[in-house]
């Protein structure tokens, strides 16, 4: 059984910054559709406040996160621990799309490092956080980020 917060707490907040991996998971409300899970990484993601986080989303695939939060809000995040103690902590929230040209774009995409495929932040509040054992989850270690999607943004341009 997890543990439950309405906020996050100095030590998830800890937790969370040493994560270089977390997923992100929407669905849509109709039974029809899929849930969408995404892994990111790149240094993408950060905390903004005890109950606000963002992360800078890429082109490079699909957008059903956009199109999720824009239907219902619904999001979640999920880091697990791949090194040290195990746990896995998630955040529980309501989303939005904050895209290039508004002044919210403005305010927030100097706090991500510069990637000429971002296409939107994604915003969350967040009402509630869990964290659970993690025991199951293996070792992994980290050996570097990989070049391939600068590579490919790059010789798409900035129409591609």
């Amino acid at each position: 059984m997890g543990k439950f917060s309405d906020a996050i707490q100095p030590a998830h907040r800890k937790f969370i910054q040493q994560q270089r991996l977390f997923f992100v998971g929407t669905a849509p409300i109709s039974a029809g559709g899929h849930i969408n899970i995404s892994p990111k990484g790149m240094d993408t993601f950060r905390l903004l406040s005890d109950n606000k986080v963002a992360y800078l989303d890429m082109i490079g695939s699909g957008n059903e996160t956009s199109a999720h939060t824009l239907e219902n809000g619904r999001i979640t995040f999920m880091f697990c621990s791949f090194q040290g103690p195990p746990n896995i902590l998630r955040l529980y929230g309501k989303g939005y799309a904050v895209l290039p040209g508004t002044a919210e774009w403005e305010q927030y995409a100097s706090l991500f490092p510069h990637f000429p495929n971002a296409r939107q932040i994604i915003m969350a509040d967040i009402h509630l956080v869990q964290t659970s054992c993690g025991y199951g989850i293996p070792l992994y270690d980290y050996v570097g980020e990989r070049e391939i999607m600068a590579a490919w943004s790059e010789k798409k341009g900035k129409t591609g």
